[in-house]
């Protein structure tokens, strides 16, 4: 189970079904006001902002949340001035741990995150320590039986796609961030469902996990998330099914 594929489709599938509401409309509210910050007002020439809008729509935020959220970001009304912060670390065994976050209080996040880290056997790094073990890629994963894997392939791969992944319940497709759109826009033109879809940071190498250090890592990855500040967790860890499922 890797950290960027299986165990992110498991935990959005769940994420449906929890009580995390609040912190999904918060982390989307923040993607909303950052990507109109970095990239202007108009979704139109903003493809960071579009998506945020289809996300923030996906998950039923209303439009006068995602138009106030725009109008913080571009300056158009008052609100809290968040700024995007890449925090590395390490969990245990060395995995490598990429947060990016966006914060208000720079002093305050960081203090709360190493305590995080320290709290669950992992530490705090320093500025590029882990993150060349990563690739930006987006990532778009879809149920099993939408298509046959020829039709997703064809379709994926003549939209840009750069691979087609089995992970056993779900498909995987890889492309570079520039192609991410144009991808995505084949499959919903193909009436094809997805699961999640985002431009994220892949591993290059995996750490394999099991016992001790899988459960402090799952522990540790799951109070990074649950932080008001992370928008987006990379990590290099691997734990495979059966134990897993041990631990769960």
């Amino acid at each position: 189970m890797s950290g960027h594929s299986k165990w992110h489709t498991i935990k959005h599938k769940k994420g449906a079904l929890d009580a995390k509401r609040g912190k999904i409309t918060t982390r989307l509210v923040k993607e909303l006001t950052v990507a109109a910050r970095v990239g202007g007002g108009d979704p139109a020439g903003n493809p960071r902002l579009r998506k945020a809008i289809a996300d923030a729509k996906a998950e039923n935020i209303p439009n006068d949340t995602i138009e106030r959220a725009i109008k913080r970001g571009t300056g158009e009304i008052e609100g809290a001035a968040y700024e995007e912060i890449i925090y590395e670390g390490y969990g245990p065994a060395g995995v490598a741990i990429l947060l990016e976050a966006a914060t208000d209080n720079r002093n305050r996040t960081v203090s709360e995150l190493r305590h995080l880290f320290s709290k669950n056997g992992g530490n705090l790094g320093e500025t590029g320590s882990v993150s060349w073990l990563f690739d930006p890629k987006g990532v778009i994963t879809l149920e099993k039986d939408v298509k046959s894997e020829e039709e997703l392939f064809e379709i994926a791969v003549g939209a840009g796609a750069e691979d087609l992944r089995d992970l056993g319940e779900y498909w995987e497709i890889q492309t570079q961030p520039e192609a991410f759109d144009a991808v995505l826009a084949a499959l919903k033109a193909a009436g094809v469902p997805t699961v999640s879809a985002d431009i994220t940071r892949v591993p290059k190498t995996y750490v394999r996990l099991e016992g001790k250090d899988a459960q402090q890592m799952l522990k540790l990855y799951e109070a990074l998330d649950d932080h008001d500040d992370v928008q987006k967790i990379s990590t290099n860890f691997e734990i495979d099914d059966a134990e897993f499922d041990r631990l769960k």
